[in-house]
């Protein structure tokens, strides 16, 4: 049975789950946000096995998450670093973790915390609307279709359902 190429889903969340929608891709990229750079520091940080981590690199590098740089030669070892992409992708990563923090932490509460430099709080992340400042949640947003959608697999129902939707 073949995989679905999620990339070709008319839908912004289906195009981005093809990149990091794996436990371990989203993992990679938490740990070269938070400094581990090298393969081994991050195999090490994670356990995972090297031929899945080198898939999950090589996955990112060719979605332009991550960028490849040598940093010794004979042989060559190179540093994972986060893109301007992979550097936008940190705030859902924060979005992500606050939702776990609060669902999932258990009794020993959040096992990571956030210090944000510009007001030297530590703090959760929020997804607010870029124009107000007022936090989105399920009660204060609608959907509306945008110029790229369309009813096909993955979307059918939706893109009916945004084809009624008043402008």
């Amino acid at each position: 049975m073949a995989r679905t190429d999620f990339s070709r889903i008319a839908c912004s969340i289906a195009r981005s789950a093809a990149i990091v929608g794996d436990p371990w891709a989203l993992l990679v990229v938490r740990d070269i946000a938070v400094g581990l750079h090298r393969f081994d520091e991050i195999q090490r940080d994670l356990g995972v096995a090297t031929n899945v981590l080198s898939e999950r690199l090589q996955r990112l590098v060719n979605a332009e998450v991550l960028e490849r740089q040598l940093y010794e030669r004979n042989p060559d070892r190179f540093e994972y670093r986060l893109t301007e992409k992979g550097r936008d992708l940190v705030p859902a990563l924060l979005a992500l973790m606050a939702w776990g923090d609060r669902w999932e932490a258990g009794s020993d509460g959040a096992p990571l915390r956030v210090h944000h430099q510009d007001c030297d709080h530590v703090t959760n992340a929020v997804v607010a609307c870029e124009q107000c400042g007022e936090r989105l949640t399920t009660d204060t947003v609608d959907y509306l279709p945008g110029a790229g959608g369309r009813a096909a697999p993955g979307t059918a129902l939706i893109g009916e359902l945004l084809g009624r939707t008043k402008d």
